[in-house]
Order: structure tokens, then sequence, then C-alpha cells
């Protein structure tokens, strides 16, 4: 009797083990269509990049000669290196605090339904869909010295004029006028959407209560909103950390290295010096500390972040 349970146990077991098999066949089917893409186009370019990152590859031959951690060495003892983080620091606060916050108040300002709101709306956000180049090219005629709209405006304003994309002290400001101005209505229309998701029960309670505006801003749309700030927050940060068009068509990374950051000392390392090998240590740096501040904004989130 023992035995014919047994058995029995061992078969219901086969065919369980079986019908896993199929559907874990069958799942996979489904998964390539989309996995074979991110293997071939972004996995193994990682996997790839970071080899490269230990060879002296000048990008010109096909030989890969091994070097260990030269290129990371290198890297660290350069001054060039250390002027790049920091610009990249410097661009990445500068571009991602006014963005959020500008994109907020904007959704604020437009978050009725008044008449003309929809064209503000439309004109906010048509930058965002605008190529970067094209854009840079426009603000390269407004920040010139001599005839451009900006020092116009400050002449106006009976303010110096600056030289703008012509001096270290202020092209990086230029640089971030230009990407603020560029991501501010894509910041703008998620707030807006998340501001419409907020129960309008709340603020009927907290009116009850005597709360003023400040108060229900605080307590009820800033929590309310703050999945979508998380989420801009991240995008703006990676944003930020592969910014490239706009400095190439602007100041080229200069001048005297004020606008090189990383990603574009990559670039000159990769295709103006052909030292592909030290341009991929860059590159694998750049992954680390996105992955890094992502995580870091992840725990950070849960302490802010209301779902």
């Amino acid at each position: 009797m023992n035995t014919i349970l047994e058995e029995d146990r061992k078969s219901k077991l086969l065919r369980l083990n079986k019908r896993s098999i199929k559907c874990g066949s069958s799942a996979m089917l489904f998964i390539l269509p989309a996995l074979i893409p991110l293997v071939i186009f972004w996995i193994y370019p990682i996997i790839k990049s970071i080899y490269i990152s230990f060879t002296d590859w000048d990008y010109m031959t096909a030989d890969y000669n091994f070097i260990g951690l030269e290129n990371y060495k290198s890297l660290l003892g350069d001054s060039n290196f250390y002027q790049a983080l920091s610009n990249t620091v410097e661009f990445s606060l500068g571009t991602i605090i006014p963005t959020i916050i500008g994109g907020l108040l904007l959704a604020l300002l437009l978050q009725k339904n008044f008449r003309g709101s929809g064209i503000y709306k439309v004109i906010l956000f048509s930058p965002w869909i605008t190529p970067t180049v094209a854009i840079s090219i426009v603000w390269t005629w407004i920040f010139d010295p001599n005839v451009g709209i900006a020092n116009k405006v400050l002449e106006f304003l009976n303010m110096a004029p600056l030289e703008w994309l012509n001096s270290s002290q202020t092209s990086m400001l230029a640089v971030i006028i230009v990407t603020v101005w560029k991501s501010i209505g894509y910041a703008m229309i998620f707030y807006i959407s998340a501001l419409e998701k907020v129960p309008n029960v709340l603020y009927e309670a907290a009116s009850l209560d005597g709360a003023n505006w400040w108060q229900k801003f605080r307590h009820i749309t800033l929590p309310g909103i703050s999945p979508t700030t998380f989420f801009l927050v991240i995008i703006t940060t990676i944003n930020a950390l592969q910014a490239y068009d706009q400095i190439q068509v602007l100041t080229q990374g200069g001048p005297s290295g004020s606008t090189r950051t990383l990603l574009y000392q990559y670039y000159q390392l990769a295709f103006e010096q052909f030292n592909m090998g030290q341009a991929t240590a860059v590159a694998v740096i750049l992954i680390i500390i996105t992955v890094i501040l992502s995580l870091l904004q992840y725990i950070v989130s849960k302490k802010w972040v209301n779902y």
C-alpha cells in the first residue's frame, strides 16, 4: 500500500515538474522579443566596455592590450578628471533643482483650465520635443555678447553685459539656463497630471479645520505629488549626467574646460584623442555614479515618498 502511495506521489510531482517546465518555456517565448535586444544593445555593450576599460585600445587597430587598472589610476591622478567631475556635479545640481521647482510652480499656475491655458502649456512644453542641437544653435545667438538678446535685456535692466559663452565664469550658467529652459516644461506636464490626482476631499477637510494655503500645500499637495517628484528627480539626474548636445554646440567643453563634464570628457578621450581604453574607464565610472545616485535616491525616497 505504501509503495502504491509513494509511486502516486512521485507521478504527481513528475507531472507538476513537466507543467512547470512547459509554463517556463512558454513564458520565455514571450520574454525573448524584449530580452534579445536588451542583451545585444545594453548588456553586451556594457560588458564589452568594462573589458575595454582595462586595455589600451586606440579605436583604430584591432589589438587589445590588457593593462589592468592603469586607465583608472591615470584618471584618478589627472586634474582634468576631477575638474570634469566637479563640473558634472555643478551642472547636475544647477539643472535638477530649478527644473523640479520651476516645473512645480508652472504646474500650480496652469493646473486650472482657464482661457488660453492650453496654449501656454503647449508653448512651455515645446522646447522638450525640439531637438537639443537646434535649441542650442538659437541660444548661441541669444548669448552673443555683441548682438545677442541676453545682453540687450541686461542693458535694459541697467546691468553690465556678460561674455556668457566666452567666459569661464559664465559659460556653465549659460549651459544650465539652456538645459533648464528645455526641461522645465517636461516637469510641468507631469506635475499637472499629479496635481489633478490629489483628492479634493483632503483640501475640503483641511479648510474645515482652518488650514491656510501653505499648510495645505505642505501637508497635502507635496505628499500627494511625491511619487512624481521622485520620478522627475531620477529622470533629470540621469539626463544631467548624460548631457552632451548642448555642451558640444554651445561651448565644446570650454572655455578652459569650465563646462567639460564626465560625458564630454569621454567624448574627447574617445573621438579626439583616440584613447578608447581611458574613455571607457570614464564611462564605467559614470555608470557607477549613476547607479549609486539612483540607489541613494531610492533609499532616501522611502522616508518622504507617499504612494
